[in-house]
């Protein structure tokens, strides 16, 4: 296994979404895997959806890459810890190469991560409909920046031996070597809803198929010997691996960390801060589960579809009624966008925990980007003017919750504020990633043990 500075590493882009990054990268990934490498898989921005398919893949958590959300510094130092001891490390990256933050040049971008990193990028081509053109595109794209490395191309949605042909002549003069061609194909069944990919915890025996038929179109199409070799040209890093604070508090109070299919959005390093920070973290099914976990002293209830789910969620009345138990005792609870609806009152016309006073609903309006937000309430999570960055995604509304306070300020991109604070609930739409503000998390875990 390699150390963690220098472990081989790769990241998987593309001139635009919709090139095939997440096929290439998760076929890579459990090629690799098959090969019998440790592989650590990770994603630059905030999705949760492409971490599952690459957990499946490789056996390990995925993790996310997100310089917006936790500062470029934090890119380098998060990897490290998520590659450690691993023999290789897969990065899909996020929209085109070049694509980040809107208004804030390359910041939370996938070529900002693979500068930090010190990584070669394989550009993945979406060669459908051209030819010698592909040449002039991956010039482009290799010359733009300097500090960014395109060590190769795999092409996709390649017609036939003669398209291969015309493509491999155009690109021979580029300087980037030809490192996979991936026949057109029919699509890999990841089927898509209102916010992208179905999550692997929905449909987990067609998602196995699903990432093994992209391993097996990776391993017909490209040249693991090469890409394998392109891994190992990336240099040491001089970082030191990120780790979650430890406090030695004693007795480990029980935190009840919400799952199963209905709750599926949450970043690994959630559960290894409130660990450091010295709780027990059990997780429970809120569409099963009928109570919570003996013990539980505090709730975090991060995103998913319970939209999806509303009429078994609403059908679970008894863990309803303890979620409203725990919290209207001012027990500490965490709550982000679909645990912020969980907590309502109703969500389309089904009865929800009731905890707030307030009515959620779908809508036809996709809410989505970066927030720069401050706290404006003492809470659970932060003192009031503490500053985080956030990300929303949804669509959905909720009507506002009497008796309540606001959770942040949103500084841009317009002022407003959102989400709510009552008693011991910190309820919002914000995701956040906790590695940026770690005294969330010991915040909450003292609070546990003081409530």
């Amino acid at each position: 296994m390699s150390s963690p500075s220098s472990v081989p590493r790769l990241v998987v882009a593309a001139p635009s979404s919709g090139s095939g990054k997440t096929t290439v990268a998760t076929g890579l990934m459990a090629a690799f895997a098959e090969r019998g490498l440790a592989v650590s898989p990770h994603k630059v921005g905030p999705d949760y959806i492409d971490p599952g398919y690459h957990a499946l893949a490789t056996g390990r958590p995925g993790r996310n890459l997100d310089a917006y959300l936790c500062g470029p510094e934090l890119i380098a130092p998060l990897f490290l810890h998520g590659a450690r001891g691993r023999d290789l490390a897969v990065v899909e990256g996020v929209m085109g190469l070049y694509d980040g933050a809107a208004g804030e040049g390359e910041l939370a971008s996938t070529a900002q991560v693979a500068k930090a990193l010190r990584a070669p990028v394989v550009l993945v081509v979406d060669a459908s409909s051209q030819s010698r053109s592909v040449a002039a595109l991956v010039h482009g794209f290799a010359s733009w920046d300097p500090q960014v490395r395109i060590g190769g191309v795999i092409l996709n949605k390649v017609a036939s031996d003669r398209h291969e042909e015309l493509l491999r002549d155009a690109l021979d003069a580029s300087g980037v070597p030809v490192l996979g061609v991936l026949r057109r194909v029919a699509r890999v069944d990841t089927p898509s809803r209102h916010l992208g990919l179905i999550p692997v915890a929905e449909r987990r025996a067609e998602a196995i198929d699903a990432v093994a038929a992209m391993a097996a179109q990776v391993r017909r199409g490209c040249d693991l010997d090469a890409l394998w070799a392109l891994a190992r040209s990336a240099g040491a890093l001089p970082d030191e691996p990120w780790e979650p604070p430890a406090y030695d508090t004693g007795a480990r109070e029980v935190v009840a960390v919400a799952g199963g299919p209905a709750f599926t959005f949450s970043y690994a390093e959630h559960t290894e801060l409130l660990t450091a920070a010295g709780a027990e973290v059990v997780v429970f099914d809120p569409l099963r589960d009928e109570r919570l976990p003996e013990g539980t002293a505090g709730l975090v209830i991060g995103g998913g579809f319970p939209e999806v789910y509303a009429a078994e969620l609403s059908a679970n009345e008894p863990l309803r009624k303890a979620v409203a138990e725990l919290a209207l005792g001012g027990g500490p609870v965490a709550a982000e966008c679909a645990g912020l609806l969980y907590l309502c009152r109703e969500l389309d016309g089904q009865p929800m925990c009731g905890v707030l006073d307030a009515s959620a609903r779908m809508s036809e309006r996709l809410t989505l980007g970066y927030r720069d937000a401050v706290a404006v309430s003492d809470s659970v999570l932060a003192a009031a003017g503490t500053r985080m960055r956030g990300h929303e995604f949804h669509r959905t509304v909720v009507e506002p919750a009497a008796g309540a306070a606001p959770a942040w300020g949103v500084r841009a991109p317009e002022r407003r504020v959102e989400g709510f604070v009552q008693q011991g609930v910190h309820a919002s739409y914000l995701h956040t990633h906790w590695a940026a503000a770690p005294g969330a998390a010991r915040r909450f875990v003292e609070r546990c043990r003081t409530s």
